[in-house]
């Protein structure tokens, strides 16, 4: 059975940063990819946080994340750029290019960016959270190595190409960060570490029936996409979009690598009161929305969340009470402290 600790947010954060330093990273960029990973678990997505360090640090060891490269600028337009990731840090990269986007935002009213030839972001969230901190309402999206099968289909031909959509809410924010399978892999390993079954069907045992049992899944690589064949579709557009506005590879190149790395990206910003919208008056009309939701009937068991609002109340909640980490995890990555 696996055991929970909790660490103080700061210490998770440093002994991220310290590592990423002995492996190669130069402070700042250490730090800004520290702060990232720590953010993911504090939010309680350690699925993207923790418990992915340890293989980041494996793609760094095989020469697939590049510690020491930086994002290079390969076409530029007033509200728009295109930069090349140079197989740097994913998590850095993205950061970057979302820092760029929101600039172009805050200056023109819209900005975007357009990333190629980076690599896993990591958790997906922490770039509409960024946005919102600048004030912006934000649409991101990556593409990655096939992992999920086309509607009908029996073997893994698009990616779960990951989506977020944010809006800033007064001191919070509504952050939609979904993958187009039910499960992303990561909440899938989180149960299958646990040995337990998935609530709801993930997808597809090797005779097609669907199946809750995240080893089978994981196994075939072929988890259920979300609306079935509308998320299938959905996937495929996105993949399209990353790849054709960053002229980098798209899902089908990427496999031909057998493994992930040097995926495509895109970043939108739009700064509501640039472009001549109240920051009032939204904020009222996301109020209002969500009150209506919240008075929604439910089923027994069963309570509504409006996209982020439980992100929000799990990082007040772990900075208070300290971050939950996986003990063996968290030893494995103590040990990699020289």
């Amino acid at each position: 059975m696996n055991t929970t600790n909790r660490i103080p947010f700061e210490i998770l954060k440093t002994t991220f940063a310290n590592i990423l330093i002995q492996r190669g990273f130069e402070a700042k960029k250490a730090k800004i990819c520290a702060e990232l990973f720590s953010m993911a678990s504090l939010d309680g997505v350690a699925s993207h946080g923790l418990n992915r360090f340890p293989a980041f640090l494996e793609q760094v060891e095989g020469g697939r994340v590049i510690p020491e490269a930086e994002p290079v600028l390969e076409f530029s337009l007033p509200i728009m750029e295109r930069w090349d990731g140079q197989l740097g840090a994913g998590m850095y990269n993205a950061s970057f290019a979302m820092k760029r986007a929101a600039a172009m935002a805050i200056k023109n009213g819209m900005g975007c960016v357009a990333l190629n030839n980076t690599n896993h972001w990591m958790r997906a969230g922490n770039y509409g959270w960024q946005a919102a901190e600048a004030g912006c309402i934000s649409i991101c999206f990556t593409n990655t190595i096939p992992n999920m099968p086309a509607w009908g289909g029996k073997e893994p031909k698009l990616g779960n190409n990951p989506l977020v959509i944010g809006l800033p809410y007064k001191n919070k924010a509504v952050i939609l960060d979904t993958a187009m399978t039910q499960y992303s892999y990561g909440k899938m390993a989180i149960y299958k570490r646990s040995g337990k079954q998935l609530p709801y069907a993930a997808g597809f045992d090797a005779e097609g029936q669907l199946s809750k049992n995240p080893i089978e899944v994981i196994a075939e690589k072929l988890p259920l996409p979300i609306g079935l064949w509308k998320g299938a579709g959905l996937s495929l557009m996105l993949d399209l979009l990353a790849s054709g506005l960053s002229d980098g590879q798209s899902s089908q190149e990427i496999g031909r690598q057998q493994e992930e790395y040097g995926v495509s990206q895109f970043f939108l910003c739009i700064h509501p009161e640039v472009m001549g919208i109240s920051k009032t008056n939204l904020d009222g009309k996301i109020e209002h929305t969500i009150a209506d939701l919240k008075q929604s009937k439910v089923f027994d068991g069963m309570d509504i969340h409006f996209p982020g609002e439980q992100s929000f109340i799990r990082r007040e909640e772990n900075l208070r009470l300290g971050v939950p980490v996986d003990a063996d995890i968290w030893g494995k990555v103590c040990r990699m402290m020289d």
